[in-house]
This record gives C-alpha cells, sequence and structure tokens, in this order.
C-alpha cells in the first residue's frame, strides 16, 4: 500500500538515506517493511527550543496491513492505489484547456517576465504561437547593462535592472516563496523550471529559492522552450497602446507600429510606468491599490546566523533567514520585513532617468558577508491625492507618490545613482553625521539623511518599529545595522481592472496579469497569474 507521512524529523545534516527507517519507526512496523521512499517536501526547524531539524513529508511503499494507530495519526495519509495522489515529482502536466481553434491573428504576449513567459511558454504548448514581446534586451545582453549601471552609473532607460528578459525578478535571491493554494499550477512551473535546468531540490524545499546567478542561466532556456513550440519572442519591442473598437481588442502599437491582434495579455510588470500612461490613455479600466514603501536594512551575515541557528549550524543548513512584522500602535502603522536576501548584496535600481530605487539580491550560495531586507510601511490611496502633477488620471497617482521619493533618492546619492544610505543608530537618534561602515555590500553608497527623504508616516513607523522588531534576532545590535533608501517598488500601485473570465472590464481580448497588472506579487505567483491569464485567453477562444 501507498502511505503518506508528514512530520517525519531528520537531524540537519542527516542523511536522506535515513528516511525509511525514520518512516518505519513513525508508523511503528519493521525497517523491512517500507520501501521506496519518496521526500516530497522538507522545511527547516531551527528554533533554540530543539536542536535544528528538517521536517519531511514523503510517500511510501508499505507491506502489510495498515496498523489501527494509523487511523487517528493526521501525520499518515492511506493513499488510493488508483494513483489519485499526485507527488511533486511528477512531470509537467499539460494545459488546463486546449482550444478546438486558432484566432486569425496570433496572441500577443507583453512582457517578458514571470508572469509573460509563463503565459507564452503557455499559450505556445496550447498550439497557438503567440509572439511574446519585450522592450528589453535578452538575459545575454542585459546582464552586461545592469554591470555597467552599477559600475558607472550609466541607465539605459529601455534595458536596465527593472526592464528586460527576467523582468526585475533576475536580479534578486530567486525566491520561490509559494503562499497560494494552486499546488497543480505550482508543480508545473516548478517543473519547467527544473527542466531549464534549476535544481530538483526547487520541488522539495518548503522555501525554495534560486539566486539570481541561476536566474541568468535558466531564463534563455524558457525562451527556447516557447520557440520550440512554436511561440516567437522579439526584444527591443516596446508596447506604446492599443486601440479598442467597440469594446473589443483591435490592434496594439509596437514601436510605434500598429499590429493587428485581437488577444493580448498584458504582463508588463510594476515598473513601465510609461504603460500605465499608454492604458489610461487609452481608455483601459485602472484602479489606484495599496502598496508600501520603506528602506532596505542590512545586517553582517554572521550576526543573522548566530541569532536564528546558532553557531554551531550554519555550515549544515547555510545562511540564514528572518521573516519580521509588527502590528499597527499608537503613532506607528505596521511594519513587516519582505524579500530577504541571505548572504547578498543591496543594489540601486533605476528605469528611468533621475529616479532611484533599491532592492536586493543574493546569488545561489548566498555566500557573501552581509544579508539584507526590506521594512516597508504599508501606504492607501488615501495617503496621496487622486491626481498631482505627472499624473494622467487619479488611477496613477500612486506612481506620482512613488515618483516624488525616488527623485529625493537620486538626488540625496549624488546624482550618479548611488544610494543614499544612513547608520540605523543615526536615523533612530536624527543625526546624520556619522559616515558609512568601510564593509557594505554596496559600495557606491553615499552617507545622506534618510529621514528627510521618506514621508514622515514612514519614518514615525520605522523609528517606533524598526528596534523592538530588531530585538527579535538575537544577539543583534542596533550599532550593526545599516539602512538604504528607498523601496518604493515592492508592489504596484496601480490595478488593471478584470473581471471573472481574466479580461479587461472594458476591453475584450485584453488579459492583464501579473504583478504589473496589480494581481501578484513575486516570481511564483506572477508565473501562476500568467498561466491564468493564458488559459483564460484559450476558454475565451474557444468560446
Amino acid at each position: 500500500m501507498r502511505i503518506r507521512v508528514r512530520q517525519v524529523i531528520l537531524p540537519a545534516g542527516s542523511a536522506e538515506s535515513a528516511l525509511p527507517a525514520t518512516v518505519a519507526r513513525k508508523l511503528g512496523v519493521g525497517h523491512g517493511r517500507v520501501r521506496a521512499v519518496t521526500a516530497l517536501r522538507r522545511s527547516l526547524d531551527a528554533r533554540r527550543r530543539r536542536a535544528a531539524h528538517y521536517s519531511f513529508t514523503v510517500e511510501a511503499e508499505v507491506d502489510g496491513p495498515p496498523l489501527p494507530a494509523w487511523t487517528d495519526n493526521r501525520d499518515i495519509e492511506i493513499l488510493a492505489e488508483d494513483g489519485g495522489s499526485q507527488t511533486e515529482h511528477a512531470t509537467r502536466p499539460a494545459p488546463a484547456v486546449t482550444p478546438r481553434r486558432r484566432p486569425a491573428t496570433p496572441p500577443l504576449v507583453v512582457g517578458a517576465g514571470p508572469a509573460g513567459l509563463m503565459a507564452a511558454l503557455t499559450l505556445a504548448e496550447a498550439g497557438l504561437r503567440p509572439v511574446l514581446i519585450e522592450r528589453g534586451a535578452p538575459v545575454e545582453e542585459r546582464a552586461g547593462q545592469v554591470h555597467r549601471f552599477w559600475t558607472d552609473g550609466l541607465l539605459d532607460p529601455e534595458s536596465n535592472v527593472l526592464y528586460g528578459e527576467g523582468g526585475a525578478g533576475l536580479f534578486s535571491d530567486g525566491k520561490l516563496t509559494a503562499r497560494a493554494k494552486d499546488r497543480e499550477r505550482i508543480r508545473r512551473f516548478f517543473r519547467t523550471l527544473v527542466a531549464c535546468g534549476a535544481p530538483e531540490t526547487i520541488l522539495l524545499d518548503a522555501e525554495p529559492h534560486l539566486g539570481s546567478d541561476r536566474l541568468l542561466n535558466l531564463t534563455p532556456l524558457l525562451r527556447r522552450r516557447i520557440v520550440e513550440h512554436g511561440g516567437e519572442v522579439r526584444f527591443h519591442a516596446r508596447f506604446d497602446g492599443l486601440h479598442i473598437e467597440d469594446g473589443r481588442l483591435a490592434s496594439v502599437v509596437v514601436n510605434g507600429e500598429t499590429w493587428p491582434t485581437t488577444h493580448c495579455i498584458l504582463a508588463t510588470g510594476h515598473s513601465a510606468r510609461d504603460v500605465y500612461d499608454a492604458l489610461a490613455r487609452g481608455g483601459l479600466a485602472l484602479a489606484a491599490k495599496p502598496f508600501a514603501i520603506g528602506v532596505r536594512l542590512e545586517l553582517p551575515q554572521a550576526a543573522i546566523n548566530r541569532s536564528q541557528l546558532g553557531d554551531a549550524c550554519r555550515a549544515v543548513v547555510g545562511a540564514a533567514s528572518f521573516r519580521l512584522t509588527r502590528r499597527a500602535e499608537a503613532g506607528a502603522r505596521a511594519c513587516y520585513s519582505f524579500c530577504m536576501c541571505p548572504g547578498g548584496t543591496v543594489i540601486a535600481c533605476a528605469s528611468m532617468p533621475g529616479l532611484l530605487t533599491t532592492n536586493g539580491m543574493s546569488l545561489a550560495a548566498r555566500a557573501r558577508p552581509f544579508g539584507n531586507a526590506a521594512f516597508l510601511v504599508p501606504v492607501t490611496p488615501a495617503d496621496f491625492p487622486a491626481g498631482g502633477p505627472g499624473a494622467v488620471v487619479a488611477a496613477l497617482a500612486g506612481c506620482e507618490f512613488q515618483r516624488r521619493i525616488e527623485a529625493a533618492a537620486f538626488a540625496a546619492g549624488g546624482g550618479g545613482y548611488g544610494l543614499p544610505a544612513m547608520r540605523l543608530a543615526g536615523f533612530l537618534e536624527g543625526d546624520p553625521a556619522a559616515g558609512l561602515p568601510e564593509e557594505r555590500s554596496c559600495r557606491t553608497a553615499r552617507a545622506a539623511d534618510l529621514r528627510s527623504l521618506l514621508p514622515e508616516f514612514v519614518t514615525a513607523t520605522l523609528i517606533q518599529a524598526l528596534p523592538p522588531m530588531l530585538h527579535h534576532l538575537r544577539g543583534v545590535r542596533i550599532e550593526q545595522a545599516l539602512l538604504y533608501a528607498a523601496e518604493t517598488r515592492s508592489s504596484s500601485p496601480v490595478r488593471m481592472v478584470r473581471d471573472a473570465t481574466g479580461q479587461s472590464v472594458c476591453a475584450r481580448g485584453v488579459f492583464p496579469a501579473g504583478e504589473g497588472a496589480g494581481y501578484a506579487g513575486g516570481i511564483v505567483s506572477s508565473a501562476l497569474d500568467g498561466e491564468r491569464a493564458a488559459e483564460c485567453l484559450v476558454k475565451e477562444i474557444q468560446a
């Protein structure tokens, strides 16, 4: 019989070959009865109350009848013998729907981030021969452009840290956190990544990550799969707008030229503000939405490791991460850490001249001496006026709110895309005089008064929330922390309003998807939303 067993505990550093004997003990049967153990999920528990260990969920073949004690044990599940249970190691499932016919013009996918890449692959696998356009460069070219930006301050407004193949997440930690419960699509996406060169451990770990170096290698192979299935990928192809006739998409403007198409997935990412302007002018329904802004906080990774793992565990489980939250209280809003990058680097980001934001990045090994995370404060549409200089419509007021902070950060950084930075101790005390530590991850950072860059409610919240939040990292001292500003693009301030069919409420044939559409946050949720958009498009063609 096949059995699924949860909470199978192995000490950190143990070989997985010990799983069969451990499963047998948990089941209360002889070792010889347990065979063909497959690990489905693995999560680390390094809390100080017990020795660091991994908790596995496994499936196993067990000889003989079930024991009565299994009946009331929620960790043990007897599986159907007809194959009803699908493991994480199943091959990539086929698309949910396959069209009976093709439209007269191929569907267009705008944006080659996770949402656009997975949307294009899903359409290509369905036989629809999509055209995927990306305003930026392919990975091979884009990597050099980003390096020149970081070293020489040379910004290409069309291809940079935020635009280009792989999206803004290409230069990140590559976290594959999946809070969604859509296990079939998650499995499909992860298996696609493995087929493109990602390690199979992403199918197993509860908090998998790839690292920017792996993302740089596997993204071109994902592009190749789209082409192999009949799709087409075009770079340096900028989306300029769309034409709607009688409530339906008639064509899209690319690099100033009109492309006839009746179906388009908009997966443009949250940094293409000129796209929002073009959509507003074209009459697409947009709405302001909440987002968050704050700072990126850097600490010595060794201090994070001691706090989270103790001194003995680093070599066994790698660089430690953390996740911190604090509820709203008198005089302060809620605050939370976001996008923690163990053993990583704080990076400067820009997509337009004169504007600057920050993010974090780490490689697969997470082996650099500092860790960093954003500490963010929620922002609601009530915090910015319904409109303002440069805003096309009220729905875009959040973009203007971000712009003002990013322009101030650019000026404070010296005007050459160096990040403004400040010691946390000085930030808390209102003393910008102290210089920056010699040891830090971002060498182009420049000392600045970060209090002057952020809205008052953000500053007040950070001053009140950061000390008690860092107190949860036992042994970490405020004097060790360095702040960089400003973290403004953790999510989109705009939503492209869509209905239950996945289409824009005012333009049939237009399918907003991903972070830029306001329906996702992160690599996995964006990729899944792109797959859903493609499936909705196929269903609309069949209707």
